[in-house]
């Protein structure tokens, strides 16, 4: 029994070796059917030889589809993942901000020519390097190159990383940043402030005016780079990103999505009180903003400007633009959110789409299948929660996932 359960052990392990040589194989073929896309972005033969040599595939990445496997599916990050007193914790925020608040002194004059040349304040830029790499204290964790090769190989988004790998080429051909340098994380993203490729060709700022743009060692032309990208995306100099306010108690969350707008002057007559009895100027009040409650009715509301949605394009989470909103804030003043956050649980992302499949079914859902509650989903969870006659939340429980499955 023993020998013939170990030949079927040697003949599985044979069976997988072959599998993986095939796949490799197949992975080299389409490396190297890159070469004349590669070509015509400049990328030089020595470049693309050299790069791809000995490359494989790494097919622990997430978000990737793999023939005869079940799909990977995005990674539980942190800010789909996360009820909002997790994600952007206090002692956490605090700590950022205090070192934040030092190197606003460290890099003044970088961050004075970014407030004049961009308009974008110094906290932002480095709330935005706080998140994403604790101010260069975080190492990626993947070989930047491989990433981009595996997702254009066999990710969900091929056209797309296909471009990314070919400019990750031309980068470390034109001798932008050395291959030991050019660390990642899963999704390909790069530098102290994280740029995709196509991002660093769109967005990159050579500030320190050494000649180049370097997102790894120069601090000045990462922070820079982040402010040209805010820009570029549609970043209104002197408006704030958002206003907390303490929302009335016949407050209608399912106005809580990004098309519905009004100028914040209409929010406050309607109820809605800015917190700790801030003035808003009348400029302000003028201004077009949306509503935001991240944890339904639980929790802090907030009106959100044009700037909210031009940070949301760095990260797509309303609790990732929370965080860099706040710690950016923090810098210059130190008082925490004005209202707690709940204790809320949150749902798996299998149940989040789920119920998202739910509703696209209802007809109130006609987003991404993508087990994010984000604005859109919590609105329709209240659309629901309107038509079934259940208390008005607007927040995605187990409990409203049971009464939409027994509705069927």
């Amino acid at each position: 029994m023993k020998r013939a359960l170990a030949f079927v052990s040697l003949i599985a392990t044979v069976l997988l070796g072959a599998s993986a040589r095939a796949a490799d194989a197949d992975f080299a073929k389409f490396i190297a059917s890159l070469w004349p896309d590669a070509q015509a972005a400049g990328v030089s033969r020595a470049t693309f030889d050299r790069e791809t040599a000995g490359l494989e595939a790494d097919y622990k990445l997430p978000d990737l589809i793999l023939p005869g496997r079940p799909a990977t599916g995005a990674p539980r990050q942190a800010e789909f993942v996360q009820v909002p007193a997790d994600y952007i914790r206090e002692a956490a925020i605090a700590r950022l901000a205090e070192q934040g608040q030092r190197l606003m002194q460290q890099y003044r004059p970088a961050l004075n020519e970014i407030e004049t040349r961009f308009g974008v304040p110094g906290p932002v830029v480095l709330a935005i390097w706080g998140r994403e790499t604790d101010f260069g204290r975080y190492t990626l964790p993947y070989d930047g190159l491989r990433v981009l090769a595996t997702q254009a190989y066999v990710g969900r988004r091929k056209d797309q990383y296909r471009n990314e790998f070919i400019l990750g080429l031309k980068m470390l051909g034109d001798g932008v940043v050395a291959r030991k340098d050019f660390r990642a994380s899963w999704g390909g993203a790069v530098g102290l402030t994280q740029f995709l490729p196509s991002e660093y060709s769109k967005h990159g700022v050579d500030l320190d005016g050494d000649g180049k743009v370097d997102l790894w060692h120069s601090v000045p032309d990462a922070l820079g780079s982040a402010a040209k990208q805010l820009v570029d995306k549609g970043w209104q100099s002197g408006l704030r990103w958002a206003y907390e306010v303490k929302a009335p108690a016949n407050v209608d969350c399912t106005m809580g999505v990004p098309e519905v707008t009004r100028p914040i002057g209409d929010w406050l007559h309607a109820g809605f009180v800015p917190v700790r009895g801030q003035k808003i100027g009348a400029a302000e009040q003028a201004q077009e903003a949306s509503l935001l409650q991240p944890e339904g009715i639980q929790g802090p509301a907030f009106l959100t400007t044009k700037n909210y949605f031009v940070i949301k394009e760095y990260n797509f989470s309303d609790l990732y633009v929370l965080f860099v909103g706040h710690l950016a804030d923090r810098m210059t003043n130190p008082l925490p959110f004005a209202t707690p956050w709940s204790a809320t649980t949150q749902l798996r992302t299998a149940d989040v789409e789920a119920m998202q499949r739910e509703l696209t079914r209802l007809g109130l859902y006609k987003d991404k299948l993508d087990g994010k509650a984000g604005m859109l989903t919590r609105a329709a969870v209240g659309a629901f929660q309107k038509k079934a006659g259940l208390k008005l939340d607007c927040w995605p429980s187990g409990a409203v996932l049971q009464a939409m499955r027994a509705a069927r």
